[in-house]
């Protein structure tokens, strides 16, 4: 099979003719169509969390993907052969990911894939979609009749933080540039905020007077800072990108590094079907073309997501 192949960090991968990989007992030997790119990608490429995560060269990067079943091994009887599936592919150890013609997987990992999306689509919805529900659900515990600021709402996180936050039935604070305003009102923000023009801790007070009672960061540095200073007293600070560095004492802070769960992306899958999730791509890129896609996701400025078709 074809595979996008990382030999050291800080360098650009190569395609490259690897073994299939083999399927072991409960695992599933997938078909990969498309997958997904995110900014931890990029990041893994250059030696990012080297100390956190076990990896082992050559390394094969992507958590993201959506295909067909092709095999299962011995005790994986939910899916059948052809069976159209999705999953948030991340493994104990760095080595075998997503960028790749195949993929063999647990078979708990995977999740049936939306049918009224593209494999495109649905490859972009795992880790960002993950993301946004553990750390709106899970870590943040979002109620109905909650408003949730949103920090970098307009990425690929982000866009899914706003589209459950609305399914929730939650008032939704959207802070990104001017640019991408008209785009998160479609997609269900109740207020926007540009972070390049005032305060906007000030500007958050202006709608809601005390603060909000959950912030979601999905930026990082100084940005949490101001997350901290939206809040109202006994409110939430849920980061995916900071540890909680430098808030003031006393933050509710919880950060989150999501995690495969396939029975949240059912749940995901059954909104989208629904028509209640859209899943907005700026570009897709070819196996080939990974590198550019690379630096694209490295600008900080994608809008939505961005893909790797497999055909």
């Amino acid at each position: 099979m074809k595979a996008a192949i990382l030999e050291e960090f800080n360098q650009k991968l190569k395609i490259k003719d690897i073994d299939k990989p083999e399927v072991g007992e409960g695992m599933v030997l997938v078909k990969i169509k498309a997958s997904g790119i995110n900014p931890v990608d990029q990041k893994l490429s250059l030696g990012y969390m080297k100390d956190r995560l076990p990896y082992e060269f050559p390394i094969v990067l992507g958590w993201d993907m959506a295909g067909e079943v092709e095999e299962c091994g011995h005790g994986a009887s939910r899916f059948r052969k052809g069976e159209e599936v999705y999953a948030y592919a991340r493994r104990p150890k760095l080595q075998e990911g997503t960028f790749a013609e195949y993929i063999a997987i647990p078979e708990s990992y995977l999740a049936k894939k939306p049918i009224n999306i593209s494999f495109e689509e649905a490859s972009a919805i795992p880790l960002a979609g993950l993301t946004a529900y553990q750390s709106l659900f899970d870590a943040g515990n979002l109620k109905t009749d909650e408003t949730v600021l949103i920090l970098g709402a307009s990425g690929g996180v982000g866009t899914f933080a706003v589209q459950l936050a609305k399914y929730h039935g939650s008032k939704v604070i959207a802070v990104a540039s001017e640019k991408n305003h008209a785009y998160l009102k479609e997609l269900g923000a109740d207020h926007c905020i540009d972070y390049k023009k005032g305060n906007v801790a000030e500007e958050v007070k202006k709608i809601e007077k005390e603060g909000v009672p959950l912030v979601f960061d999905a930026v990082g540095g100084e940005t949490t800072k101001t997350g901290a200073e939206c809040l109202h007293k006994g409110g939430r600070l849920v980061s995916i990108t900071s540890q909680g560095e430098g808030l003031p004492e006393g933050t509710d802070f919880r950060f989150v590094f999501v995690a495969p769960n396939a029975r949240e992306l059912e749940h995901i899958r059954e909104m989208v079907e629904a028509g209640s999730l859209k899943v907005p791509i700026q570009k897709q890129y070819s196996l080939e073309e990974i590198n550019e896609a690379f630096e694209q996701i490295d600008t900080g400025h994608t809008r939505g997501k961005i893909v790797v078709s497999m055909n």
